[in-house]
C-alpha cells in the first residue's frame, strides 16, 4: 500500500536514479499523474511537462478504460473488446463524447506546460502516471509519442497487471513499475489515500518539480 501519489513518487524516483538515465524529460498524465512525477523530477533534476490523454471510462465502472484519446485528439480502442463487453455503439460514442469534453478541457487548464510534438524528437522520454488498470491511456500516450522519434520511452507507474506491463514492453517500450500484479484490482485500491484531485491542486504539484516547463 502506498500512502498517497506523493508516497509512490518517492519510491519511484530511488528505482529510476539507479538508471542512471541522461537528460531524461518527465511527461506526467494528469490529475493524478502529477503528484507521482513531481518527486520523480526533483530527484533526477529533469525537466518536466504534461501529458494529456483522457481514458472512455467503462459505463458501469469508469475507472475502467474501455478507450482513450491521445494527446492530438485522436480515438484509441477495439471495437471488437467494446461490443464484447456489452457496450453498444450508441452508448459508446455518448461516453467518447463525455470524455472528450474532459480532454478538452484539460488542454485549456494545462496549456501552457503540454508537451509540443517538436520538444520530444531524440529525448528520453519518461511517462509518468499513478497507475494503470487497462492500459487504454497509456497505450494512447505512447503511440503518439513514438510518432515524434524520441531516443527512448519509459513508462513509471506505482501499480499496474503484468498483462498490461508486458504489451508495453513487447512494443519496446521500458517499464519500472513497483508492483505488478496478476490479479488486478482498481487502482486506488493500493493507495491509502487516492482522494480525485482538481485541476488546480495538480497544477500545484507542478509548481513543487524545479524544472518544471512553463510557457508565458
Amino acid at each position: 500500500m502506498f500512502d498517497n501519489r506523493t508516497h509512490a513518487g518517492q519510491i519511484l524516483a530511488e528505482k529510476l536514479a539507479t538508471l542512471a538515465l541522461k537528460s531524461p524529460y518527465i511527461l506526467a498524465v494528469p490529475r493524478g499523474g502529477l503528484a507521482v512525477a513531481a518527486p520523480i523530477a526533483a530527484k533526477l533534476q529533469a525537466n518536466m511537462a504534461v501529458l494529456i490523454a483522457k481514458k472512455i471510462g467503462h459505463p458501469l465502472n469508469p475507472e475502467v478504460a474501455i478507450g482513450a484519446i491521445m494527446p492530438d485528439g485522436s480515438l484509441v480502442h477495439d471495437n471488437q473488446y467494446v461490443s464484447g463487453i456489452g457496450v453498444k455503439q450508441d452508448s459508446f460514442d455518448q461516453l467518447t463524447a463525455k470524455a472528450r469534453e474532459i480532454f478538452d478541457q484539460r488542454v485549456k487548464a494545462y496549456e501552457s506546460l503540454i508537451i509540443k510534438s517538436h520538444e520530444v524528437k531524440g529525448r528520453d522520454i519518461i511517462i509518468v502516471d499513478d497507475g494503470i488498470a487497462t492500459g487504454y491511456t497509456m497505450r494512447a500516450a505512447v503511440k503518439w509519442l513514438q510518432k515524434w522519434n524520441p531516443a527512448s520511452i519509459l513508462v513509471a507507474v506505482p501499480v499496474a497487471p503484468n498483462d498490461v506491463t508486458g504489451k508495453l514492453r513487447e512494443a519496446q517500450v521500458e517499464v519500472v513499475c513497483i508492483d505488478e500484479r496478476d490479479v488486478f484490482k482498481a487502482v486506488g485500491s493500493y493507495y491509502k489515500d487516492f482522494e480525485q484531485m482538481t485541476d488546480a491542486e495538480a497544477l500545484e504539484y507542478h509548481r513543487f518539480a524545479p524544472n518544471a516547463i512553463v510557457r508565458l
